[in-house]
């Protein structure tokens, strides 16, 4: 859809107007402030796909069992079969049938994305709670209980990267053009 030239005219206006308003507000009211790099970097957590991302430290099987059952086993089962939380475990060979059941074994497309998750968002009354070396162990132990890592696992950023997940090429490309890293120059 193109913009008409006046409706891009009223746009830079009210952007550049926006911006004096904060710069405003700062010097006269008192209020307001840059972010600070230690500011910004507490809240640039994610963690890709690839995994690049993924802090330093590391998480053994042994030692998610213990973070497991204290943070996570009331929600998702002693094992991860599921109770108020969703079930984590199993479900391998059903995506392709009438009921499918999606877990971090079956589903899951991305190892380092599980790190992410639940570094992110759990437990879910206390997300960003785990140190890493938890948030390592815990994802250690779903990915043991998955059947993908072995009991004596250790995970840290590289070897965690290197787990293929079942599914990870089970996803079809999306054909939107609105999802392409594809920048649009001219005539957007």
């Amino acid at each position: 859809m193109r913009m008409s030239r006046r409706a891009k005219l009223v746009a830079v206006a009210g952007v550049a107007l926006l911006a004096s308003a904060a710069g405003a507000a700062e010097t006269r009211y008192g209020i307001g402030r840059p972010a600070t790099n230690a500011e910004i970097a507490a809240w640039n957590l994610d963690v890709d796909r690839d995994g690049k991302a993924l802090p330093a430290g590391s998480g053994s099987v042994e030692r998610g069992r213990v973070v497991f059952n204290e943070q996570c086993a009331a929600c998702h089962g002693e094992k991860g079969e599921g109770g108020i939380g969703d079930r984590l475990v199993g479900g391998q060979g059903t995506l392709n049938t009438p009921k499918p059941i999606k877990t971090v074994g079956s589903f899951w497309p991305y190892s380092p994305t599980l790190f992410d998750y639940i570094r992110r968002a759990m437990p879910m009354n206390a997300p960003q709670s785990l140190s890493n070396e938890d948030v390592y162990a815990v994802s250690a132990y779903v990915l043991y209980l998955n059947g993908l890592v072995p009991e004596n696992t250790t995970l840290d950023a590289k070897s965690l990267a290197a787990i293929k997940m079942p599914n990870r090429n089970g996803f079809a490309p999306d054909p939107r053009p609105d999802v392409k890293d594809k920048r649009c120059m001219r005539d957007c």
